[in-house]
């Protein structure tokens, strides 16, 4: 195992790794680099023939290629250096640690964190006291730490510059020993009591993304009366549900085997699970957005680079989940979907039960998420109670809104988003606070477009929604078959195979594994420490920006590269299409169709 030396989160975010000092090339590079000077640049080619506007394209071909590299270079050398930094949180802010769950009774990788200034601006100074403080939770699904708050028109940075106290829950790369889902729970609610004591009388907004707000919403059916207003961001609560040709990720597990295939990955990394598992899943799910990535930073290289760089600094770092926790994760939560039946056991004589949430609930999806779509961020809600009625006589209040394109990621990331959606959820939360017993759909009214207005400029009221109205198609009986199977093979693998693989990994093997994972080495090797010939990328680079003069959009060479790499993206998207579409024959052959009849609510009461 990687000797990496832990991350001490006490100040400020890991600031931007520079470009490492590289020796100059001989003088007979530099004048080779310097001939296409005499090539026609664009404002120098209205008279040009079609051969001097070719070999123009050329020189910028290269040039961008040059920076293409170069930018990769860049990005191994930001991952190494975050690496042996110990991998700490990529905050655009200072922060000083609050708890450390390592070192509770149930120890858990976890870490509650205060923002304390931004910039110049200290949090005392700027905050108002008669607002409630926000909690921002990130998901531990493979990634790190940081993209609630790894910019500042983010989730963290709107509730700064709306006044409310602010804090962050980290985790560290490493889980501890034998780290149970139980015990990431009791950290959490350890977390939500010094909040609680330190702002009395002031519930904290909890902001969950992702797979962080199915772990917000278990500590709000665990700690009734604790959490304020819980905002789910592109939470998962309906394993099963999606829509048909358009979430395949949810069948995913029939083709496996089920839950074994994780429980043997992390055995064979000595008890962990490494998360570049999981990143690569997300890039396998769209494939055409990887080469729509990469191509998009060669076309717009001059531009894109700074963008690309900030935001792989965060994909690009992997942390681990302990072998007992993501298990548990796996089999209860994605194959077994026990949490909306009221089934999941997180400890001894701790059954969750969604009903027991008392605070308001704000799910924000997205139609554009093919992660997360709105039918696992709502299909719960008749799943757990029976019509609007049940829902008003157990007195709460769940309020959603969806953005009609945003991806995944951007319900978390996109800085229009952050300055338009998350900031009307923050100043409204009063209002939905003040909502009767009921389900209401938020609508926000903006007509000058202008994300950055302020009311009235924008307006926002809640539309009244009946339970019924929520669409649910689930297949329940072929996913029935997927989680029978499942424990089945669990328990053969766990009982006779598990106790073989733990027996033949160690800390040695498990490095070995973790180094040459594929989705690491495609980004290691273009370090200069890996492979010494990216030195003369480094080299050229430099000259080729000093230089540098793009040729405009216009171009008639550059539009028909646009054109080839869109059809290469049409072409990707067309094999994935087709393959998901065979993987769903499959699927229907082995378990059933995945187009269902609506289920039935379940008894929770």
């Amino acid at each position: 195992m990687t000797d990496v030396k832990q991350a001490q989160p006490t100040g400020h975010g890991e600031a931007k790794t520079s470009r490492s000092a590289t020796e100059t090339l001989p003088a007979r590079v530099q004048s080779i680099t310097a001939l296409p000077a005499v090539i026609p640049r664009q404002d120098d080619r209205a008279d040009e023939n079609p051969w001097q506007g070719f070999w123009a394209y050329q020189r910028d071909a290269w040039e961008r290629g040059i920076l293409f590299w170069d930018t990769l270079r860049q990005r191994a050398v930001n991952m190494i250096a975050h690496e042996r930094a110990g991998k700490p949180p990529l905050l655009d802010f200072e922060y000083e640690m609050i708890l450390d769950a390592r070192r509770f009774d149930q120890p858990a990788n976890y870490a509650l964190l205060r923002i304390t200034r931004i910039d110049e601006a200290c949090l005392e100074d700027c905050f108002d006291p008669s607002k409630p403080p926000v909690v921002v939770m990130d998901p531990r699904a493979g990634h790190g730490p940081g993209i609630g708050g790894f910019k500042r028109d983010s989730e963290i940075g709107i509730a700064m510059h709306q006044g409310h106290p602010v804090y962050f829950v980290s985790f560290f790369p490493e889980p501890c020993t034998g780290q149970t889902l139980g015990d990431v729970l009791h950290a959490l609610r350890r977390f939500v009591e010094e909040v609680v004591r330190r702002h009395p009388g002031e519930a904290p907004i909890l902001y969950g993304n992702c797979q962080a707000g199915w772990a917000a919403t278990l500590l709000s059916a665990d700690c009734e009366g604790l959490v304020g207003p819980t905002v789910l961001n592109g939470s998962p609560l309906s394993y099963w549900a999606g829509k048909s040709g358009v979430n395949p990720m949810r069948i995913a597990a029939g083709f496996v085997g089920g839950a074994w295939m994780t429980h043997f990955l992390a055995d064979l990394d000595d008890g962990r699970l490494d998360g570049a598992w999981l990143i690569a899943n997300f890039e396998n799910l769209k494939p055409e957005s990887v080469w729509d990535k990469y191509a998009n930073l060669f076309t717009d290289v001059d531009t894109e680079r700074e963008r690309f760089l900030e935001f792989e600094r965060w994909w690009n770092a992997w942390y681990f989940l302990s072998r007992e926790e993501i298990v548990a994760i796996v089999e209860n939560l994605f194959i077994g979907n026990k949490l909306e039946e009221g089934k999941l056991h997180v400890c001894d004589g701790c059954t969750v039960n969604l009903r027991h949430i008392r605070n308001p609930l704000v799910i924000f999806a997205s139609y554009g998420d093919n992660i997360t779509p709105p039918q696992q961020a709502l299909d719960w809600i008749p799943a757990v109670y029976r019509d609007t009625a049940d829902l008003k006589a157990a007195g709460q209040r769940i309020v959603y809104l969806t953005n009609p394109h945003i991806g995944h990621l951007g319900i978390f990331v996109s800085a229009k988003v952050a300055r338009f959606e998350h900031r009307a959820i923050l100043e409204s939360i009063e209002e939905i606070s003040a909502l009767p017993p009921g389900l209401y759909e938020m609508k926000i009214d903006n007509p000058s477009g202008d994300p950055d207005c302020n009311k009235p400029s924008y307006t926002v009221h809640f539309e009244e929604r009946d339970v019924t109205d929520i669409e649910v198609d689930i297949p329940s009986q072929a996913f029935e078959r997927v989680r029978e199977m499942s424990e089945a093979n669990e328990e053969f693998y766990s009982t006779f195979i598990s106790p073989f693989v733990r027996g033949l990994s160690n800390p040695a093997t498990a490095s070995m594994i973790e180094w040459l994972h594929p989705m690491r080495t495609s980004r290691y090797l273009f370090s200069e420490e890996f492979n010494p010939w990216m030195r003369a990328i480094a080299a050229l680079a430099p000259m080729v920006e000093r230089g540098r003069t793009p040729l405009p959009s216009t171009d008639p060479f550059r539009a028909a590269e646009r054109e080839a790499s869109e059809r290469i993206s049409k072409m990707i998207q067309q094999a994935r299409e087709h393959r998901d579409a065979m993987e769903e024959e499959a699927f229907a052959l082995a378990y059933g169709s995945v187009a269902g009849r609506p289920a039935d609510p379940v008894e929770n009461h």
